[in-house]
Protein backbone atom coordinates (compact mmCIF):
# COMPACT_ATOMS: atom_id res chain seq x y z
CA UNK A 1 0.00 0.00 0.00
CA UNK A 2 1.32 3.37 -1.04
CA UNK A 3 -0.13 4.76 2.19
CA UNK A 4 0.75 2.37 5.17
CA UNK A 5 2.91 0.27 3.42
CA UNK A 6 0.83 -3.23 3.84
CA UNK A 7 1.05 -5.81 1.41
CA UNK A 8 -2.66 -6.87 1.91
CA UNK A 9 -4.18 -5.24 -1.05
CA UNK A 10 -7.94 -5.75 -2.55
CA UNK A 11 -8.54 -5.15 -5.62
CA UNK A 12 -11.91 -2.78 -6.38
CA UNK A 13 -11.82 -2.58 -9.87
CA UNK A 14 -9.69 -0.45 -12.37
CA UNK A 15 -9.44 2.71 -14.93
CA UNK A 16 -8.50 2.80 -18.67
CA UNK A 17 -6.86 5.13 -20.49
CA UNK A 18 -7.04 5.32 -23.91
CA UNK A 19 -4.38 6.84 -26.56
CA UNK A 20 -4.87 6.98 -29.94
CA UNK A 21 -1.32 6.54 -31.41
CA UNK A 22 -0.18 5.29 -35.37
CA UNK A 23 2.04 2.81 -36.23
CA UNK A 24 4.17 3.25 -39.01
CA UNK A 25 3.96 2.00 -42.27
CA UNK A 26 6.08 -1.14 -43.20
CA UNK A 27 7.43 -1.97 -46.27
CA UNK A 28 8.46 -5.69 -47.28
CA UNK A 29 9.58 -7.66 -50.40
CA UNK A 30 7.45 -10.70 -50.92
CA UNK A 31 9.97 -13.86 -52.43
CA UNK A 32 7.37 -16.50 -54.08
CA UNK A 33 9.75 -19.66 -54.67
CA UNK A 34 8.68 -21.70 -57.73
CA UNK A 35 10.39 -24.92 -57.69
CA UNK A 36 11.49 -26.42 -60.98
CA UNK A 37 10.98 -30.44 -61.92
CA UNK A 38 11.87 -32.72 -64.43
CA UNK A 39 10.51 -35.82 -65.49
CA UNK A 40 12.80 -38.90 -65.25
CA UNK A 41 10.52 -40.46 -67.70
CA UNK A 42 9.18 -38.26 -70.15
CA UNK A 43 11.77 -35.42 -69.40
CA UNK A 44 9.16 -32.95 -69.59
CA UNK A 45 10.05 -29.68 -66.97
CA UNK A 46 7.46 -28.69 -64.81
CA UNK A 47 6.89 -25.42 -62.42
CA UNK A 48 4.23 -23.37 -60.87
CA UNK A 49 2.62 -20.38 -62.25
CA UNK A 50 4.42 -16.63 -60.82
CA UNK A 51 1.89 -15.66 -58.55
CA UNK A 52 -0.53 -13.05 -60.34
CA UNK A 53 0.65 -8.66 -60.54
CA UNK A 54 -1.96 -6.61 -61.22
CA UNK A 55 1.00 -4.96 -63.90
CA UNK A 56 2.31 -7.59 -65.82
CA UNK A 57 5.89 -8.19 -64.97
CA UNK A 58 5.35 -5.85 -62.60
CA UNK A 59 7.35 -5.80 -58.81
CA UNK A 60 4.67 -3.34 -57.16
CA UNK A 61 2.05 -5.54 -55.07
CA UNK A 62 -1.75 -4.14 -55.52
CA UNK A 63 -1.69 -2.25 -51.70
CA UNK A 64 1.39 -0.43 -52.84
CA UNK A 65 -0.41 0.43 -56.62
CA UNK A 66 -3.81 1.33 -54.92
CA UNK A 67 -1.63 3.54 -52.54
CA UNK A 68 0.13 5.45 -54.92
CA UNK A 69 -3.58 6.10 -57.02
CA UNK A 70 -5.52 6.96 -53.25
CA UNK A 71 -2.79 9.21 -52.50
CA UNK A 72 -2.59 10.95 -55.95
CA UNK A 73 -6.27 11.25 -57.02
CA UNK A 74 -8.27 11.33 -53.19
CA UNK A 75 -5.08 13.26 -51.40
CA UNK A 76 -4.06 15.00 -54.23
CA UNK A 77 -0.15 14.65 -53.65
CA UNK A 78 1.61 14.62 -56.87
CA UNK A 79 4.04 11.91 -57.82
CA UNK A 80 6.94 13.84 -57.42
CA UNK A 81 6.11 14.03 -53.92
CA UNK A 82 5.07 10.73 -53.15
CA UNK A 83 8.78 9.80 -54.63
CA UNK A 84 10.24 12.25 -52.38
CA UNK A 85 8.49 10.77 -49.25
CA UNK A 86 9.11 7.02 -50.44
CA UNK A 87 12.73 8.09 -50.48
CA UNK A 88 12.60 9.42 -46.88
CA UNK A 89 11.72 5.79 -46.38
CA UNK A 90 14.66 4.20 -47.76
CA UNK A 91 12.33 2.96 -50.68
CA UNK A 92 13.79 4.38 -54.16
CA UNK A 93 10.97 5.07 -56.49
CA UNK A 94 11.47 7.45 -59.10
CA UNK A 95 8.48 9.71 -60.50
CA UNK A 96 8.75 7.87 -63.82
CA UNK A 97 8.36 5.05 -62.57
CA UNK A 98 5.38 5.97 -60.36
CA UNK A 99 4.04 7.31 -63.62
CA UNK A 100 4.09 4.18 -65.36
CA UNK A 101 2.86 2.18 -62.77
CA UNK A 102 -0.25 5.00 -63.08
CA UNK A 103 -0.68 4.47 -66.43
CA UNK A 104 -0.13 0.81 -65.95
CA UNK A 105 -2.76 0.88 -63.31
CA UNK A 106 -5.33 3.16 -66.15
CA UNK A 107 -5.04 0.69 -68.52
CA UNK A 108 -5.64 -2.74 -65.92
CA UNK A 109 -9.04 -0.67 -64.38
CA UNK A 110 -10.53 0.50 -68.21
CA UNK A 111 -12.96 -2.43 -68.23
CA UNK A 112 -14.22 -1.31 -65.05
CA UNK A 113 -14.26 2.44 -66.70
CA UNK A 114 -15.95 0.73 -69.56
CA UNK A 115 -18.88 -1.01 -67.45
CA UNK A 116 -19.57 2.38 -65.54
CA UNK A 117 -19.89 4.43 -68.48
CA UNK A 118 -22.22 1.67 -70.36
CA UNK A 119 -24.29 1.72 -66.94
CA UNK A 120 -24.52 5.42 -66.68
CA UNK A 121 -25.38 6.23 -70.26
CA UNK A 122 -28.16 3.33 -70.13
CA UNK A 123 -30.11 5.72 -68.22
CA UNK A 124 -32.68 8.13 -70.28
CA UNK A 125 -31.84 10.93 -67.28
CA UNK A 126 -28.61 12.33 -66.58
CA UNK A 127 -27.50 15.19 -65.35
CA UNK A 128 -24.27 17.01 -65.82
CA UNK A 129 -22.15 19.25 -64.50
CA UNK A 130 -17.79 20.23 -65.12
CA UNK A 131 -15.47 21.32 -62.75
CA UNK A 132 -11.95 22.92 -62.65
CA UNK A 133 -9.28 20.75 -61.38
CA UNK A 134 -5.70 22.49 -60.60
CA UNK A 135 -3.13 20.22 -62.54
CA UNK A 136 0.31 20.70 -61.37
CA UNK A 137 3.22 20.65 -64.01
CA UNK A 138 7.43 21.52 -62.80
CA UNK A 139 7.22 25.70 -61.59
CA UNK A 140 3.43 25.95 -62.68
CA UNK A 141 -0.34 24.72 -62.51
CA UNK A 142 -2.72 25.09 -65.18
CA UNK A 143 -6.34 24.61 -65.28
CA UNK A 144 -8.60 21.63 -66.62
CA UNK A 145 -11.97 20.48 -66.00
CA UNK A 146 -13.50 17.19 -64.64
CA UNK A 147 -16.90 16.54 -66.56
CA UNK A 148 -18.88 14.84 -64.48
CA UNK A 149 -22.47 12.72 -65.78
CA UNK A 150 -24.51 11.26 -63.04
CA UNK A 151 -27.16 8.55 -63.56
CA UNK A 152 -29.47 8.74 -60.56
CA UNK A 153 -32.73 6.95 -60.60
CA UNK A 154 -33.48 7.17 -57.13
CA UNK A 155 -35.91 10.01 -56.89
CA UNK A 156 -37.64 8.30 -59.75
CA UNK A 157 -38.37 5.11 -58.15
CA UNK A 158 -35.78 3.64 -60.37
CA UNK A 159 -34.18 0.40 -59.45
CA UNK A 160 -30.21 1.04 -60.75
CA UNK A 161 -27.71 2.09 -58.18
CA UNK A 162 -26.13 5.59 -58.81
CA UNK A 163 -23.44 5.77 -60.37
CA UNK A 164 -20.55 8.78 -61.77
CA UNK A 165 -18.76 8.94 -65.07
CA UNK A 166 -16.11 11.12 -65.35
CA UNK A 167 -14.24 12.69 -68.29
CA UNK A 168 -11.27 14.85 -67.65
CA UNK A 169 -9.90 17.57 -70.68
CA UNK A 170 -7.83 20.47 -70.70
CA UNK A 171 -10.20 23.01 -71.68
CA UNK A 172 -13.93 23.68 -71.19
CA UNK A 173 -14.97 23.95 -74.98
CA UNK A 174 -18.21 22.29 -76.32
CA UNK A 175 -17.08 20.01 -78.11
CA UNK A 176 -16.21 17.46 -74.92
CA UNK A 177 -19.71 17.23 -73.96
CA UNK A 178 -20.49 16.60 -77.47
CA UNK A 179 -17.83 13.70 -78.13
CA UNK A 180 -18.87 12.21 -74.25
CA UNK A 181 -22.48 11.82 -75.36
CA UNK A 182 -22.15 10.58 -78.92
CA UNK A 183 -25.44 8.11 -79.38
CA UNK A 184 -26.65 8.84 -76.57
CA UNK A 185 -30.10 10.86 -76.13
CA UNK A 186 -32.81 11.19 -73.24
CA UNK A 187 -33.16 14.05 -70.86
CA UNK A 188 -29.78 16.30 -69.54
CA UNK A 189 -30.20 18.51 -66.75
CA UNK A 190 -27.44 20.72 -66.91
CA UNK A 191 -26.90 24.47 -65.55
CA UNK A 192 -26.88 27.53 -68.67
CA UNK A 193 -23.28 26.52 -70.07
CA UNK A 194 -24.02 27.00 -73.82
CA UNK A 195 -21.82 23.92 -74.45
CA UNK A 196 -24.71 21.70 -74.05
CA UNK A 197 -26.64 23.34 -77.08
CA UNK A 198 -25.36 21.43 -79.70
CA UNK A 199 -26.96 18.30 -78.44
CA UNK A 200 -29.97 19.45 -78.03
CA UNK A 201 -30.28 21.31 -82.46
CA UNK A 202 -32.68 19.53 -84.54
CA UNK A 203 -31.02 17.28 -86.80
CA UNK A 204 -28.58 15.48 -84.35
CA UNK A 205 -28.34 11.99 -84.31
CA UNK A 206 -29.86 9.32 -83.03
CA UNK A 207 -32.27 12.37 -81.48
CA UNK A 208 -31.69 15.65 -79.98
CA UNK A 209 -31.23 15.59 -76.05
CA UNK A 210 -34.17 17.33 -74.45
CA UNK A 211 -32.53 20.10 -72.10
CA UNK A 212 -33.60 20.39 -68.53
CA UNK A 213 -32.48 23.20 -66.45
CA UNK A 214 -30.72 22.81 -63.04
CA UNK A 215 -32.73 24.28 -59.93
CA UNK A 216 -29.76 24.18 -57.67
CA UNK A 217 -27.73 26.65 -60.00
CA UNK A 218 -30.23 29.14 -60.31
CA UNK A 219 -30.54 29.02 -56.29
CA UNK A 220 -27.25 29.12 -55.47
CA UNK A 221 -26.74 32.57 -57.59
CA UNK A 222 -29.83 34.36 -55.20
CA UNK A 223 -28.36 32.23 -51.90
CA UNK A 224 -24.98 33.52 -52.68
CA UNK A 225 -27.28 37.21 -52.70
CA UNK A 226 -29.11 36.29 -49.76
CA UNK A 227 -26.12 35.25 -47.15
CA UNK A 228 -23.78 38.00 -48.78
CA UNK A 229 -26.12 40.88 -49.09
CA UNK A 230 -29.29 40.05 -46.93
CA UNK A 231 -31.27 41.29 -49.85
CA UNK A 232 -34.73 40.95 -49.21
CA UNK A 233 -35.61 39.79 -52.82
CA UNK A 234 -33.35 37.06 -52.82
CA UNK A 235 -34.41 35.78 -49.28
CA UNK A 236 -37.59 35.32 -50.83
CA UNK A 237 -36.77 33.93 -53.90
CA UNK A 238 -34.79 31.24 -51.95
CA UNK A 239 -37.57 30.92 -49.43
CA UNK A 240 -39.95 30.24 -52.87
CA UNK A 241 -37.79 27.62 -54.21
CA UNK A 242 -36.94 25.91 -51.00
CA UNK A 243 -40.43 24.93 -50.70
CA UNK A 244 -40.97 23.76 -54.07
CA UNK A 245 -37.66 21.50 -53.18
CA UNK A 246 -39.43 20.19 -49.88
CA UNK A 247 -42.63 19.74 -51.99
CA UNK A 248 -40.57 17.58 -54.50
CA UNK A 249 -38.41 15.54 -51.31
CA UNK A 250 -42.07 14.22 -50.48
CA UNK A 251 -42.79 12.74 -53.51
CA UNK A 252 -39.32 11.47 -54.42
CA UNK A 253 -39.11 7.64 -55.27
CA UNK A 254 -43.17 7.05 -55.45
CA UNK A 255 -44.96 6.08 -58.50
CA UNK A 256 -44.64 7.99 -61.64
CA UNK A 257 -48.70 8.76 -61.69
CA UNK A 258 -48.35 9.96 -57.94
CA UNK A 259 -45.66 12.25 -58.98
CA UNK A 260 -47.73 13.43 -61.98
CA UNK A 261 -50.96 14.05 -59.51
CA UNK A 262 -48.86 16.12 -57.28
CA UNK A 263 -46.81 18.28 -59.26
CA UNK A 264 -49.96 19.08 -61.30
CA UNK A 265 -52.04 19.99 -58.26
CA UNK A 266 -49.47 21.29 -55.53
CA UNK A 267 -46.11 22.01 -57.76
CA UNK A 268 -47.40 23.75 -60.72
CA UNK A 269 -49.08 26.12 -59.29
CA UNK A 270 -45.83 27.30 -56.86
CA UNK A 271 -43.82 26.84 -59.86
CA UNK A 272 -45.68 29.61 -61.83
CA UNK A 273 -46.34 32.04 -58.98
CA UNK A 274 -42.53 31.93 -58.85
CA UNK A 275 -41.98 32.95 -62.24
CA UNK A 276 -44.84 35.35 -62.16
CA UNK A 277 -43.18 37.28 -59.29
CA UNK A 278 -39.79 37.00 -60.48
CA UNK A 279 -40.74 38.66 -64.08
CA UNK A 280 -42.42 41.40 -61.77
CA UNK A 281 -39.86 42.06 -59.91
CA UNK A 282 -36.74 42.17 -62.93
CA UNK A 283 -39.40 44.77 -64.43
CA UNK A 284 -38.77 46.90 -61.42
CA UNK A 285 -35.62 46.48 -60.98
CA UNK A 286 -32.17 47.42 -63.43
CA UNK A 287 -30.92 44.86 -65.55
CA UNK A 288 -27.67 45.65 -63.92
CA UNK A 289 -28.88 44.70 -60.35
CA UNK A 290 -27.28 41.33 -59.25
CA UNK A 291 -30.85 40.13 -58.47
CA UNK A 292 -32.04 40.96 -61.36
CA UNK A 293 -29.02 39.15 -62.95
CA UNK A 294 -29.52 35.82 -60.86
CA UNK A 295 -33.25 35.65 -61.21
CA UNK A 296 -33.26 35.97 -64.82
CA UNK A 297 -31.05 33.13 -64.98
CA UNK A 298 -34.35 31.60 -63.84
CA UNK A 299 -36.15 33.14 -66.28
CA UNK A 300 -34.63 32.26 -69.58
Amino acid sequence: CPCCGSDRLSKLGESVTETLEVIPRQFKVIQTVREKFTCRDCESITQPPAPFHPIARGRAGPWLLSTILCDKFLQHLPLNRQSDAFAREGIDLDTSTLADWVGACTATLAPLTTLIRAHVLAAQRLHADDTTVPVLAKGRTVTGRLWNYVRDDGPFGGPAPPAVWFRYSRDRKGEHPTDHLTGWTGILQSDAYAGYNTLAKPGRQPAPVVSAGCWAHGRRGLFKIAERDKAPLAIEAVGRIDAIFQAERTINGTPPEHRLAVRQTDIAPLVDDLFDWMRECCRRMSTKNPVAHAMNYFLR
